[in-house]
């Protein structure tokens, strides 16, 4: 049964880009808090892939989402923002099973900063109590790297292999292409998917080279701030579209 979930949007490890988003959350704060503990288990299976400088700015940027968060902003070294659209993403999830718990996390991309910065924005979030419980289930898992709260095992999958579930007890996993709108993408590889996904494309469309560089020229025309667009993330975008463009025509 689903208990928990939690998306992340974020660009992939490569990418000279580094943006992190939230997407889709269910986090029950009520007793027994199942959002929280998903939260401090992504924050302890993640704290450690921070480096020197990041582990010294996270305290503080922990202290400032006590009252909430703005975004956009920068954190440790990411773009925090709203907007989704070319991010890849993750999703985390606990779920129950038998008499126990399992966190299953999404080790989509191998990128473990972005998870954490999710799950701190996630808690953030959420309304004043329930935030400051969700941040102090946070705080004690960094202060345990690696460890699970107790009871919890846990589950490395990518979102591919996710079953579709929901949160009513005893409801069957759904069959792929059915449920979730995210469903219609199954079989379709994570890198692939976040090129045509930058390019606006339909997970059934029919990719012909021409197509594909006809939307590139017309997407980069569109970001380009001579043609309106704002100058702030114009270079970004551009790099962003020539990276998925290379994706979806196998170049090298």
């Amino acid at each position: 049964m689903l208990l928990a979930e939690l998306t992340v949007r974020h660009t992939r490890r490569h990418m000279p880009t580094r943006r992190v988003a939230l997407g889709d959350r269910v986090l029950p704060t009520g007793h027994p808090g199942y959002g929280p503990i998903l939260l401090a288990c992504l924050a302890a299976t993640t704290i450690e892939g921070l480096d020197e400088e990041q582990a010294e700015a996270l305290l503080p940027f922990l202290r400032e989402a006590r009252n909430g968060l703005a975004v956009p902003r920068r954190a440790l070294r990411f773009r925090l923002q709203v907007d989704t659209e070319g991010l890849a993403y993750s999703r985390h999830r606990l779920l129950g099973e038998g008499q126990g718990l399992v966190a299953e996390l999404d080790v989509h991309a191998h990128h473990p900063v972005p998870q954490l910065l999710g799950a701190v924005m996630a808690a953030a979030a959420l309304a004043s109590y329930p935030r400051q419980l969700a941040l102090r289930a946070i705080e004690g898992a960094i202060e345990r790297p690696g460890v699970l709260p107790e009871g919890i095992t846990a589950r490395w999958v990518t979102h591919i292999q996710q079953a579709t579930g929901d949160f009513r007890a005893g409801r069957a996993p759904a069959a792929p292409g059915k449920g979730r709108a995210t469903d219609v993408w199954w079989g379709v590889p994570a890198e692939r998917r976040w090129a045509m996904e930058v390019f606006g494309f339909s997970p059934d469309a029919s990719l012909e080279r021409e197509d594909v560089l006809r939307r590139f020229r017309r997407l980069v025309r569109l970001a380009h701030p001579d043609h309106g667009a704002a100058h702030g993330g114009a270079a970004e975008r551009i790099v962003e579209l020539g990276e998925a463009r290379r994706v979806l025509l196998h170049e090298r």
